[in-house]
């Protein structure tokens, strides 16, 4: 199979890609999308033959759900069903961070296939702020599935370059937006009457939350994952990854080939081959954007090993710290 990339830098670039998209999804193929957090793989959601083709292009367990993309909120009471004592704050939730990147996670209808749910009576459903998907999933007019673009398991791609690398040969179209603006996944949620569960950290973080309800970050102790991006290995390079925990300096070690994943300086880089500062000014919506780019940057070095160090904790330093460690296979 050869995949093209359609450019969308200019009206009438996107114009092309959108319908060429369109018309894949509608015969029930999956499409390399740009989200506002990373490429998407994203197929017919209601479709369960299309849902079927992304587990296999990406070789991700059927037990792992998907987040279902909706073309706008008026999709929401279609695709879940919220319970009356919840139905205020999602609202509330909804006006406020719609479109944009958080998650929730709601009782399924009886229009989503158990396969996109990994078998669980719940669904994840969220609004993509990126223009470019958007014009895809209006102009297609179904919810689409979207998990992100890549091999189950490995680096989430955060261009289009990266998409090709990993799935190249296996679709028909990648649509170039170029680099995504956040750089990891979306903050999934949950919410529980008076507060907010928080199933997976990300650009919306706790301290945005926290002014809607009382917020709780949850950890799932079971080995099968209740939403999205739980499992504890996950985001993860070929190269063996070990994260130090806060304040600890990193060892390089000379007679080997040692990468580091730097927080924001390379003072401690003595006997590493290569170094990746994630952002030199401390900033951390820059690490986020950078996370996975330097992560695969490190990754096609051949080394031994990659030593990573841990960002401040809080914020979106909660998201990176989280897909460091999956990264590093404790999450």
């Amino acid at each position: 199979m050869k995949t093209e990339i359609a450019r969308a830098g200019n009206p009438s670039q996107i114009e092309d890609a959108v319908e060429a998209a369109v018309y894949l999804l509608g015969g029930g193929y999956p499409v390399a999308l740009p989200t506002e957090t990373v490429y998407g793989l994203a197929a017919w959601a209601t479709n369960p033959d299309a849902v079927l083709r992304i587990f296999n292009v990406k070789d991700r367990p059927k037990f792992d759900p998907l987040i279902v993309h909706l073309p706008d909120a008026s999709w929401l009471d279609g695709i879940a069903k919220i319970p009356a004592a919840d139905r205020k704050l999602v609202d509330k939730l909804v006006r406020k961070f719609w479109p944009g990147p958080l998650t929730l996670v709601l009782p399924k209808t009886d229009l989503v296939p158990d396969l996109v749910t990994g078998g669980l009576p719940t669904v994840a459903v969220r609004i993509s702020a990126n223009p470019i998907f958007q014009s895809v999933i209006q102009a297609f007019g179904q919810p689409l599935a979207a998990p992100s673009a890549n091999r189950f398991g490995r680096i989430s791609p955060t261009t289009a370059s990266h998409v090709m690398e990993e799935l190249g040969g296996k679709i028909h179209l990648i649509v170039d937006g170029g680099p995504t603006q956040f750089g990891v996944e979306s903050t999934v949620i949950t919410v529980r009457g008076e507060s907010i569960w928080i199933l997976r950290s990300g650009p919306v973080t706790a301290e945005q939350l926290r002014p809607f309800a009382e917020t709780v970050a949850v950890a799932n102790r079971s080995a099968l994952p209740n939403a999205p991006g739980q499992l504890k290995s996950h985001y993860a390079p070929q190269t063996p990854m070990k994260l130090l925990k806060p304040d600890v300096r990193p060892l390089g070690d000379p007679k080997k080939r040692m990468g580091l994943l730097a927080w924001c300086s390379d003072d401690d880089a003595r006997g590493f081959h290569m170094v990746e500062i994630l952002s030199r000014n401390g900033d951390m919506r820059e690490a986020a954007a950078s996370l996975f780019t330097k992560l695969r940057l490190l990754d096609s070095e051949a080394l031994d090993l990659i030593v990573a160090e841990s960002v401040p904790e809080g914020g979106l330093g909660s998201a990176i710290n989280d897909r460091l460690r999956k990264a590093a296979g404790n999450g």
